[in-house]
Order: structure tokens, then C-alpha cells, then sequence
């Protein structure tokens, strides 16, 4: 479990993380996600010892990361996956890793095979792909066989098999009892692999809870109507359901909130007008991530 307690980091007179505190959760993957600048990677240095709080304190498996006598064998971390000596082998690497820990060197063999990099365990890194040294970096978080998993990014440079492949790894992960935190700008594979979130904006928590929750805060289902008809039918949903939100879309086309799909076939069926298409449409983690966000972007590109 990660416990966070008011963490607070100042660099100056910029505030870089404030107040933050979160609990992560054994048995689940949760997501942390937030805009670039929020603050993402500073909680994750204080959370692992590498950058000292301002104020405030973090806790891995009830202490302070530094305070674990073999922390390798209690937190797996990803923070930067191509921290390794360019000139070593991949399993070289690994080898170092495991005698400073005092690990056994199977252990080696096993997180190879894991990762699927043992055809490419005698090769120098500086070799490496961006995808393959990501499987490293994640190789080197597993060595020990951790409790408790910290990655950032961890699907970067990954092709589509290795995405595959390391979320059903973070699920199996957390199945098995252990704590999995994981930062990511991907939302639609955080919709697939996370359980929980924690939102932060420009340091600050903005959201502590499940992603359906999430979702379901950003304003709920709709329903995409296509009909020859659209003005119609329109004027017919807002008189049965005054509450509704239906908006035009095009000449033929509706955004229905408000009213289930049934409700508008039966709507249509008696004015006998005819439906091309009625199709649910559940909002997505996306949508809701930057309804949450918009206010705490520092940095926004323009559009062409």
C-alpha cells in the first residue's frame, strides 16, 4: 500500500505539488494521471525517496522507501527506462542489479523471460530499441518480485503486442494481492487497465475514484439518432421530456441526452418516422479526463 499525506513540494516560490493526499490500494491497478506540469513525476520522486517533500510524507508498505532494508524486493519502480549503462547487456544489467539487492541470479533468467527479451539478453543496450529498452526497464522492476509496482509511462514505445502484454501483466499483478500504481497520457488504455484513479491538476488532487465513476460524472450517456426527419423528432423529444438535451448534429442527425434509446424509437414510431440509426453511446474516459482537467492545462497547442 502507498499512503501520501499532504506532500507538498516547493521549488521557490512555485509550488510544484500541494497538499497532495492519496491512498493506493492493494488489489487494484490504479491510474495516475493528470495534464503535463501537473506533478505527476514529482509526487512519484517523493513517493520513492528520490525528491524530499516540502511538507508532508509518504509511505510504501507502511515506511518511508528509504527506510526498507532491500527496497527492490518491496517496490519495483519504472521511472525513466533508459537509466542503463549504455556499453552493459541487458542481462549484465539485470545481474548487477540482483547482487546489490542479493537476489538470485535465476531471478535474472525468469524476469528475461517475462519481459520477452531473452533472445536479446547478451546484446548492449545502446542497441536497443525504445520499445525493448522499455521492456527492460520493466524487467528490472519486477527483479525483485515486489509487492508494490510504480511505473511512469510504461507502455511508451511499446507496439501493440507489448501493450497487450503489460496490461494483462498490471492485472494479473494486482489479481494477485499486489499494489500497482501507473502513470499514463494514454486514457483509452488507462480505460482498460485501470481500476481506480487519481487525478491531479497543477499539484492539486482533483479526483480520487473508480474510472466508471469518473466517466459517469462527465455527464452520462447518449444516444446518436439519424432520421431523415431530425426537426421532428426533435420537437417530439422535447415536448415529452422537457428536461432532455437534444441537439442537431447535422440535417439528419441528433445527440440525444436525457432519453434511453427505447424511449426515442417509441417516440419516432408514432409520428411514423423512420430511423437510420440509433446507437448508445457511453462517454469516454478521455471526454470525462479533460472535462476534469480544463482548467489546470498549462500548456495548450492551437489549432490549424
Amino acid at each position: 500500500m502507498i499512503r501520501a499525506h499532504e506532500l507538498t513540494k516547493t521549488y521557490g516560490t512555485r509550488t510544484a505539488v500541494h497538499e497532495l493526499t492519496f491512498t493506493v490500494r492493494p488489489g487494484t491497478v490504479t491510474g495516475f494521471l493528470g495534464p503535463n506540469g501537473a506533478g505527476k513525476s514529482t509526487t512519484l520522486r517523493m513517493v520513492l525517496g528520490l525528491d524530499a517533500p516540502t511538507r508532508g510524507h509518504a509511505t510504501v508498505g507502511g515506511r518511508p522507501y528509504a527506510a526498507h532494508p532491500a527496497p527492490l524486493t518491496q517496490v519495483g519502480a519504472l521511472l525513466e527506462a533508459r537509466a542503463v549503462h549504455p556499453g552493459r547487456t541487458a542481462r549484465a544489467h539485470l545481474h548487477a542489479l540482483a547482487l546489490t539487492h542479493g537476489l538470485p541470479r535465476r531471478r535474472v533468467a525468469e524476469v528475461l523471460e517475462l519481459a520477452g527479451l531473452t533472445g536479446v539478453a547478451d546484446r548492449r543496450v545502446k542497441g536497443f530499441s525504445l520499445g525493448m529498452g522499455q521492456r527492460l526497464g520493466i524487467a528490472s522492476a519486477l527483479l525483485g518480485d515486489p509487492e508494490t509496482l510504480v511505473l511512469d509511462e510504461p507502455v511508451n514505445g511499446l507496439d501493440p503486442e507489448g501493450v497487450l502484454w503489460i496490461r494483462t501483466l498490471l492485472r494479473s499483478l494486482a489479481a494477485e494481492g499486489r499494489t500497482v500504481l501507473v502513470s499514463s497520457h494514454l486514457m483509452s488504455e488507462m480505460a482498460l487497465t485501470a481500476d481506480h484513479l487519481i487525478v491531479i491538476g497543477r499539484g492539486r488532487l482533483l479526483a480520487d475514484t473508480t474510472v466508471e465513476d469518473l466517466v459517469r460524472r462527465s455527464g452520462g450517456r447518449t444516444v446518436r439518432v439519424v432520421t431523415p426527419r431530425a426537426a421532428d423528432l426533435r420537437r417530439a423529444l422535447l415536448a415529452a421530456h422537457p428536461h432532455a438535451s437534444v441537439a442537431a448534429e447535422g440535417p439528419e442527425e441528433l445527440d440525444v441526452r436525457g432519453v434511453e434509446a427505447p424511449g426515442i424509437g417509441r417516440a419516432a414510431a408514432e409520428l411514423a418516422i423512420p430511423l437510420y440509426e440509433l446507437t448508445p453511446r457511453d462517454p469516454s474516459l478521455e471526454q470525462a479526463f479533460m472535462d476534469l482537467t480544463r482548467d489546470t492545462v498549462e500548456y495548450q497547442g492551437a489549432t490549424a
